[in-house]
């Protein structure tokens, strides 16, 4: 008998390799990033001359400005700092204004975390038209509710007092909006699991989102602070002595004082410190926060 040989199974032939899309045609050349880091440049540079100059002039003695020569870092004198710190009327002012951002932060943030949990994660009835009627109120100009605010304020005492200052602000549909598209993308696992272990709403709010919400609630507090540093139209409105002026409102006023350019320029100054400051604390989960918000939900 004569052994019969088998021939091999043909191997498959390996699959054509799929070529590689080159995007060189969408990176620029050596022009082109020459262009680039010349735009950044100017942009920097237009970008930061104004703060520069705020500087610069609030360090120049009281006299008529000059172009280009008082903008030249000499010669440096600090009177304008220690005219302004020394001013009670100043440091009422920055008391006043850190008291409205500070409370309005914190208010603000536990306001718009506990909204937006329940938004995001909670079952009721007309959930979905509560939320996209209280965000509307986006598309309403600030403006158009100062009026009926302040005749509400004034009935109710609130003219001249922090609380007056500070209620009004504190309903922010940005906030509740960010808040809810952030906590949207949190697993229902986590939820489900605690529920089991027999955790309350309260302690799962606070053990649960709270922890996991950092980037979204830093990023959140620099925008909220930023806002009510800054704010002018309603503590002018609502505050109407002298004592209840903020930064901006009481910096604006001495325009009207003939207050020297360096004094006013020196208080801003001090005024924009703390907004830097406050940026330099968030800045960690800044980026962050806006890019996972944007994309959740």
């Amino acid at each position: 008998m004569t052994a019969t040989t088998t021939a091999p199974a043909p191997t498959p032939a390996p699959p054509p390799r799929r070529r590689r899309r080159s995007y060189r045609a969408l990176q620029p050349g050596p022009g082109g990033v020459v262009l680039r880091y010349v735009l950044l440049a100017v942009a920097s540079v237009v970008t930061l001359f104004p703060f520069y100059a705020m500087v610069v002039l609030s360090l120049k003695p009281a006299a008529a400005v000059e172009f280009p020569g008082s903008l030249l870092p000499w010669p440096i004198e600090f009177d304008a700092y220690t005219t302004v710190l020394d001013s009670r009327d100043i440091l009422r002012w920055l008391l006043n204004t850190t008291i409205y951002s500070v409370v309005s932060v914190v208010a603000v943030l536990l306001l718009a975390a506990m909204a937006g949990y329940a938004f995001a994660k909670k079952r009721f009835p007309g959930r979905e038209t509560m939320f996209w009627s209280f965000l509307a109120m986006v598309m309403v100009p600030y403006h158009v509710t100062l009026i009926p605010t302040f005749i509400l304020i004034a009935k109710v005492g609130g003219v001249d007092t922090y609380w007056g200052l500070i209620l009004p602000t504190l309903a922010n549909a940005q906030a509740v909006f960010l808040m809810r598209q952030f906590i949207q993308g949190l697993p229902d696992e986590l939820f489900e699991a605690a529920k089991i272990d027999g955790a309350s709403e309260w302690r799962m709010f606070v053990r649960i989102v709270l922890p996991l919400c950092k980037p979204i609630l830093a990023t959140l507090g620099v925008f909220v602070f930023l806002w009510h540093w800054n704010d002018l139209l309603w503590p002018l409105i609502i505050g109407q002595s002298g004592d209840m002026r903020t930064l901006t409102v009481g910096i604006a006023s001495l325009q009207k004082e003939q207050v020297p350019l360096n004094v006013m320029l020196a208080g801003s100054v001090v005024a924009f410190v703390p907004i830097f400051a406050a940026y330099l604390v968030g800045q960690r989960y800044f980026t962050e926060g806006v890019t996972m918000s944007g994309i959740k939900g």
